[in-house]
């Protein structure tokens, strides 16, 4: 069995290369937004033109962005949402919302000082986890059926 994993939410740590590198020799292929954040911000008026008003500039990027997002989740077995410490991270909750929505098996990925204010997100998801180490340990169960040693 081959799981496709997309790892939405924060970009300002290395959390997804560290759930990639372990699950190396795991049957899984992972996709995830667009995580250089000037790409990311910039899309929209790279592609579609100039914007003087920061709010038409920002919704061009999150329409064009919202392509790739919808594909990913859309495409996903599971869809692993991280929320860092660094930003109030809205997209990811929208992610995490999404993909309960098209009932998508869904992993949050947070720190305790979040547990209140992500409490209707944990209640959609299927486990909520503290470390990149155990969504890893998560996938490896799921395709081997054997718990981590």
């Amino acid at each position: 069995m081959t799981l496709n994993v997309y790892l939405s939410g924060e970009i300002h740590t290395n959390w997804r290369e560290q759930i990639i590198d372990g699950a190396k020799g795991l049957d899984v292929e992972f996709n995830s937004p667009v995580t250089n954040h000037e790409a990311s911000d910039d899309c929209g008026v790279n592609i579609l033109g100039g914007e003087d008003n920061k709010y038409w500039h920002d919704h061009k990027g999150a329409m064009v962005n919202a392509i790739r997002t919808r594909k990913g989740i859309a495409d996903a077995d599971v869809v692993v949402v991280r929320f860092g410490e660094k930003y109030r991270q809205w997209n990811a909750a929208f992610d995490a919302g999404y993909a309960a929505a098209l009932g998508k098996s869904l992993i949050v990925l947070q720190m305790p000082e979040h547990d209140h204010a992500l409490k209707e997100v944990d209640a959609a998801a299927l486990a909520m986890a503290r470390e990149p180490s155990q969504v890893v340990e998560i996938l490896q169960y799921v395709l081997t059926g054997e718990l981590p040693k």
